[in-house]
């Protein structure tokens, strides 16, 4: 065997190696659920005939999922909550050690549900923060792959925002991993080429039913901003649930086609208007049925 695949075996195998049971167990149900929303796409499609490997599929997998998740929590967890909780000593209190886990998994689902929410409402209301995540817009087919499509300065701020309290509270380390879990098979959910209906439960839990009304080009994009509850949306008139079906998603302007220019785009300089002041309605915030504070 060649040395430099001996070496890439023996770098993966320490990778799941080092693993907690909690972590193992996390990362088979997210590949387990990964496969299922596969199947089940095939069987009860939203939108008939989208193929699996569909354009974006390798950069989305490859490089969104796998490698920058990897990198980004290595700086995440290592560098700015390992820096923020050498500071504060706050996890030494372990005020939550004694909480049981299935009732931090509810709190924190929660919490950081209503967060996620505003978040990100301001992103499509502010042109600086649409900026970060207009990516996330892109994919012009929408199935449990296309909601890893995040920049990476969004997943930085947002998983910074959704873990920092679990470790700062002292959490048990299989908090983490469990609510990684939740946010993950939640976001491939929400995001799946599933014809689901789910009647009044729509108003509380969200699912594929109104978040793909979010990804298309009409009325629903600048609607719908919740993530695993779509209670926000019926509490602060943000709900969009029409009975038909979107038939186009995307954005309506132009966006890089591989991850290290979609990267590189959100940085690109802003238009400027006749008058040289900047245009408000730069790219893609171009948000004439915004809703109104």
């Amino acid at each position: 065997m060649p040395d430099f695949l001996n070496d890439i075996l023996t770098a993966v195998y320490n990778y799941f190696a080092d693993m907690s049971s909690a972590e193992l167990m996390a990362m088979l149900i997210i590949a387990g659920s990964a496969f299922l929303f596969i199947i089940l796409e095939r069987i009860f499609p939203y939108t008939n005939n989208q193929k699996v490997l569909r354009e974006g599929f390798f950069d989305d997998l490859a490089l969104y999922t796998i490698a920058q998740s990897y990198i980004l929590g290595i700086l995440i967890f290592t560098y700015i909550i390992g820096y923020i909780d050498s500071s504060a000593g706050l996890s030494r209190l372990k005020l939550f050690a004694e909480v049981p886990v299935w009732l931090q998994l509810i709190i924190f689902t929660i919490t950081h549900d209503l967060y996620i929410y505003w978040m990100h409402r301001w992103q499509h209301k502010n042109k600086i923060m649409w900026r970060i995540h207009e990516a996330h817009h892109s994919p012009k087919k929408v199935d449990w792959l296309s909601g890893s499509r995040s920049h990476a300065v969004e997943i930085l701020i947002n998983q910074t925002i959704e873990f920092l309290p679990i470790v700062l509270l002292g959490s048990p380390p299989e908090v983490i991993a469990y609510k990684g879990v939740i946010s993950a098979v939640w976001g491939m959910y929400i995001h799946s080429n599933l014809n689901i209906k789910t009647g009044m439960l729509q108003q509380i839990i969200n699912g594929p039913e109104m978040h793909r009304w979010h990804h298309s080009t009409g009325k629903g994009r600048n609607r719908n901003f919740a993530t695993k509850l779509a209670i926000w949306d019926w509490i602060f008139n943000t709900a969009y649930f029409p009975a038909a079906k979107p038939d186009e998603y995307g954005l309506k302007t132009y966006f890089p086609n591989n991850y290290f220019m979609q990267t590189l785009f959100a940085f690109r300089p802003f238009k400027k208007s006749a008058n040289s002041s900047e245009n408000v309605t730069d790219s893609n915030v171009v948000l004439e049925d915004s809703v109104k504070h």
